[in-house]
């Protein structure tokens, strides 16, 4: 009786910590349409760990980036590292034919963010139903021209569609929008600080 009273209460602390970290990514997602950014996916030169592009510029990964970094999560260096153990993991050789790292670039790249999110969290099911997208979920697109895109997925509610809406920067700097079946998914990803190994 007591182990069972011990492991439900294991997971009641579990979910709850889980439901917090979501709701904290959430609000720093959503915190990010606050923030004045020009669509710029140049490649800069940056610090590391900790480094950033300029605050004005950024693109759809930036987003996630940022809003990650705001809960003291360096997607930079986790990506990295994990690249640098697993290159052949990641679709770094494939697309854009490199043999090596490049931490200045690496983590803002939309399918070496999936094989992260996919190696590291919860690879989701693709569906239809808005019910199987939770508040903090990431989810990726494939757009027109074959562009990857990403966002992050609110708890906050389209009143016409009653779909999610989704924080993402698709050209205009970060928004929230009523996107989430706009487009060909590619992904749906759950990744929280405990999922990383």
């Amino acid at each position: 009786m007591h182990k069972l009273l011990t492991i439900t209460l294991v997971l009641f602390f579990q979910v709850a910590s889980a439901q917090d970290f979501a709701q904290s990514l959430v609000k720093a997602a959503i915190d990010r349409t606050k923030h004045s950014v020009r669509y710029d996916g140049s490649y800069i030169s940056i610090d590391y760990p900790g480094g950033d592009v300029p605050a004005d510029m950024g693109v759809c990964t930036d987003v996630v980036i940022r809003s990650y970094r705001a809960l003291d999560i360096d997607l930079q260096v986790l990506v990295h590292e994990d690249m640098k153990a697993h290159f052949d993991a990641y679709p770094s050789k494939r697309i854009w034919g490199l043999s090596q790292t490049d931490r200045n670039i690496d983590h803002r790249r939309v399918p070496n963010l999936q094989a992260f999110f996919a190696r590291h969290g919860e690879s989701l099911p693709i569906s239809q139903s808005i019910d199987n997208y939770l508040p903090g979920d990431l989810v990726t697109w494939m757009l027109p021209g074959n562009l990857p895109h990403i966002g992050i997925v609110t708890g906050q509610y389209d009143v016409d569609s009653g779909q999610p809406l989704i924080v993402h920067n698709i050209g205009a700097g970060p928004k929230i929008e009523d996107i989430l079946f706009d487009y060909s998914i590619t992904g749906h990803y759950r990744y929280q600080p405990s999922d990383v190994e």
